[in-house]
């Protein structure tokens, strides 16, 4: 075998390998990707009871309900479908209606959420409590309706 051969072998066995490697790796993870719908992408694409998914979109207003034993029970809407969610658990400090949530769980067989994980999302201006304090400490707190501040007023860029 010349030298080109044995090279052009190398290339193409480490090649062949390389594929096997990504292709196990991605095997080895297909059960562990969750993905992301929107209520309406839960209704178009018709997602099986039990399939683990993040469910997304907003709180609806009025639709926070208590159930006791630590249950509670809100619906999540894109404003042109709803579904409605059940979890168990202590809620993020962020979570309110007509705010946006992302629910971890699977689909019951009545089309109820069954969520496991909730995490709240916040908009650009949320401002962790901490800097909060820190503005009210040096006398730059704008207040509860102001506008947030901006990273050009207050230097370093660590506000929105």
């Amino acid at each position: 075998m010349t030298r080109k051969q044995r090279r052009a072998t190398f290339i193409a066995v480490s090649l062949g390998i390389l594929a096997l490697a990504v292709g196990l790796v991605l095997y080895a993870m297909r059960d562990s990707i969750v993905y992301f719908y929107s209520p309406s992408d839960v209704v178009e694409r018709g997602v099986e009871p039990g399939q683990r998914i993040r469910l997304g979109g907003l709180v609806e207003e009025g639709s926070l309900e208590q159930l006791g034993d630590a249950y509670i029970r809100f619906n999540v809407t894109d404003f042109a479908e709803t579904i409605p969610v059940t979890y168990r658990g202590v809620l993020p400090d962020l979570f309110r209606e007509g705010q946006g949530v992302v629910t971890e769980g699977a689909l019951d067989g009545t089309g109820a959420f069954i969520a496991d994980n909730v995490l709240a999302k916040h908009d650009e201006y949320y401002m962790p409590p901490e800097v909060a304090d820190a503005l009210k400490r040096t006398g730059n707190w704008q207040g509860e309706g102001a506008e947030a501040p901006h990273s050009e007023t207050y230097g370093q860029g660590s506000y929105p």
